[in-house]
């Protein structure tokens, strides 16, 4: 039975999303349910980024229903998400983390222990001190995962949470997003990186011009595509 108050399944039916009568998305019926890592791919202006934020209920649809655990709403209080470009706070990294934890409702007393906690798992513990805005393009990435994590979240939406990153710091990124899935934690990622999809998907879902064109296991996905569209996509094809 799904716990009370649980965010999942996140179910979309039916959704479109249109802006300025451009369509961004058409007729989606999703589920986003517990379990392992759901990888959205496929090209630029596909709907990715829009499919996030309708997860997040930071969008309402034009048409169809979006809901969580089967309500309508969601007051977004198990829900995170880290974005391309995260905003640092004028303040220490140790701060940002803190900041974060109130904003969550943890109690004052036992922050600090927990800011340092989410540090450690970040890699960033030796940082604390230092501002924020002067830690580097991965060090940043990485403290905004942290401050996802103050919210105890049950689903993170990662937005291309690498797409600006050298190697090295993708795959201190790449570690940090395995560890939170093998927790129990719903990450459901936009990548526009096959290899990142490999490496960290349980499930592929292929858009393209606002539809869903392909979702399955990963294993199936890249081994024995079932769609022209996603076999065109995986061999560096221009699918539109």
């Amino acid at each position: 039975m799904r716990a009370p108050g649980s965010e999942l399944p996140i179910l979309f039916e039916g959704v479109s999303v249109e802006a300025n009568t451009v369509r961004i998305l058409s007729d989606v019926s999703l589920a986003l349910a517990a379990g392992m890592p759901t990888v959205l791919i496929g090209p630029n202006g596909s709907g990715k980024t829009t499919l996030l934020r309708l997860a997040m209920g930071l969008l309402a649809p034009s048409a169809g229903r979006v809901t969580w655990g089967g309500r309508d709403r969601t007051d977004g209080r198990r829900l995170a998400m880290v974005s391309q470009r995260p905003v640092m706070l004028r303040r220490s990294t140790f701060a940002n983390v803190t900041y974060a934890l109130g904003a969550a409702g943890a109690a004052w007393r036992g922050r600090g222990t927990r800011a340092r906690g989410l540090l450690a798992q970040a890699g960033l513990l030796t940082q604390s001190d230092r501002s924020a805005r002067r830690l580097s393009g991965g060090e940043q990435q990485r403290l905004a995962l942290a401050r996802a994590l103050a919210r105890d979240p049950e689903v993170l939406c990662l937005d291309e949470p690498t797409a600006s990153l050298d190697p090295a710091n993708t795959r201190a990124v790449e570690e940090i997003v395995t560890t939170i899935a093998a927790s129990g934690v719903k990450v459901v990622m936009a990548t526009h990186d096959l290899g990142q999809a490999r490496r960290l998907a349980g499930e592929v879902v292929l858009l393209v011009g606002g539809l869903v064109c392909e979702r399955s296991p990963a294993s199936q996905f890249f081994s024995d595509p079932a769609t022209s569209e996603a076999a065109a996509f995986l061999r560096g094809d221009l699918v539109i």
